[in-house]
């Protein structure tokens, strides 16, 4: 059976449309008029474009085949269900049955259903799952592969759903830290570019007639305040501009991997991005080996979770290092890429047969060094961010001020 998107008229002649699950598109036909609905479309769920092409253009995109996406929080939802489901007895078709049926959206209701489908088939979840890539990432099926092939898919989805819901949390708290300093920017320039464009012109314009010679500091203050009020679009524009440029020179992989090394020399930046990716690659190779998944195919896997290309390179060598034969720890100490700390403790691992737990307690301090690095980051930044906003501010006064007091001193 399989998931089959439809569109049809009820007995008052108003469009409806929704899914059914059937083993034909004459089977959801029929259903639907033993509902006393008119059907108009039918189309599978899987999305394929000779099928979609059926559809009203009113079906929502993401259900195609393989460009569905979710949100982080969604899939651990999904997971965490799917955990509580398997390990409570249920067969794997009702599992997925029962978690389509808790879905209040459409899309995610309709894969849940299509994968379903592909497992009454007589396929593996995983096989069902890998047809929507951008929901089930590499990592998710491989665990799910070795939990069937072991035979404690229940275990592995409930690590699969704290894992999930941990990253969920951690990218919550990383955009918790940097709304306050974004925010606090915004506001510092559209302010400053407030005052130049619209408060500095009216102070300065008494001092026009003055046949008196302006302080340098209160010239620039009117050189800069004309800028902005002839030129402050234009230069939002060429900014705008060079950003896009910016972002298009990125797309060559050679740009973007330069991009990339320079942003891990970068003071405070570099050390957060290095740590938050080692973080997460200690954690899903500490999660796949405790699943089952072997150490190799584990550090490949491990490697495509990380953001920065310099260290997803340095992950590459290591598995060909540990494919002839050498040590985990040896290859992440030669790439001079990773944590000492973190090397030290995969080699006690490694020494003492606990690399599972080793990498596990490792994953946990790298999360606690993160968190002490956006901390200090957050507290540079944000009294930075503050003394130069009011640099400006009082800037701007002296300049307005200065002449004033020359006046005084003249009429004195």
């Amino acid at each position: 059976m399989a998931a089959y998107n439809y569109q049809a008229l009820d007995t008052g002649g108003k469009k409806v449309k929704g899914i059914l699950e059937a083993d034909s598109e004459r089977q959801v036909r029929l259903l639907l008029r033993e509902k006393s609905l008119k059907p108009i479309a039918v189309a599978e769920s899987s999305g394929n474009k000779s099928a979609a092409k059926n559809v009203s253009k009113n079906r929502p995109s993401q259900l195609r085949h393989g460009s569905l996406k979710i949100g982080s929080s969604e899939l651990a939802l999904i997971t965490r269900q799917l955990s509580t489901l398997v390990q409570a007895g249920l067969p794997l078709a009702e599992t997925l049955q029962a978690a389509s049926q808790q879905s209040q959206k459409p899309a995610v209701k309709g894969m849940l259903l299509d994968v379903r489908g592909r497992v009454l088939e007589g396929h593996t979840l995983a096989f069902g799952m890998a047809e929507y890539p951008k929901v089930f990432n590499g990592l998710y099926r491989a665990m799910v592969k070795a939990g069937e092939s072991a035979g404690f898919l229940g275990t592995v989805l409930e690590q699969l759903a704290d894992y999930t819901e941990e990253s969920h949390h951690t990218k919550q708290k990383m955009t918790q830290a940097m709304m306050y300093p974004s925010v606090l920017v915004v506001f510092a320039l559209t302010v400053v570019a407030g005052l130049m464009t619209f408060v500095v012109p009216d102070l300065i314009a008494i001092f026009e007639n003055t046949d008196a010679e302006l302080p340098v500091l209160t010239r620039g203050l009117i050189a800069t305040s004309d800028f902005f009020a002839a030129w402050g679009l234009v230069s939002v524009v060429v900014i705008a501009g060079l950003f896009i440029a910016f972002k298009l020179l990125l797309r060559n992989p050679k740009n973007l991997l330069q991009w990339h090394k320079i942003k891990l020399k970068m003071p405070l930046i570099g050390g957060v991005i290095r740590v938050s990716d080692t973080t997460r690659f200690a954690s899903t190779l500490s999660i796949l080996m405790a699943s089952g998944v072997p150490l190799l195919q584990s550090i490949k896997i491990a490697s495509e979770v990380l953001t920065n290309l310099c260290l997803r390179n340095a992950c590459g060598a290591v598995a060909v290092k540990v494919q002839e034969g050498g040590s985990l720890s040896r290859a992440l100490e030669q790439s001079e890429q990773f944590p000492p700390m973190m090397v030290h403790m995969i080699a006690s691992g490694e020494a003492s047969g606990e690399l599972e737990t080793m990498l596990s307690r490792c994953a946990a301090n790298q999360t606690r060094e993160l968190e002490s690095k956006l901390s200090t980051l957050m507290s540079a930044f944000e009294p930075l961010i503050v003394v130069l906003m009011g640099g400006a501010v009082l800037m701007i006064v002296i300049a307005v001020l200065l002449p004033i007091f020359e006046m005084n001193n003249l009429v004195g």
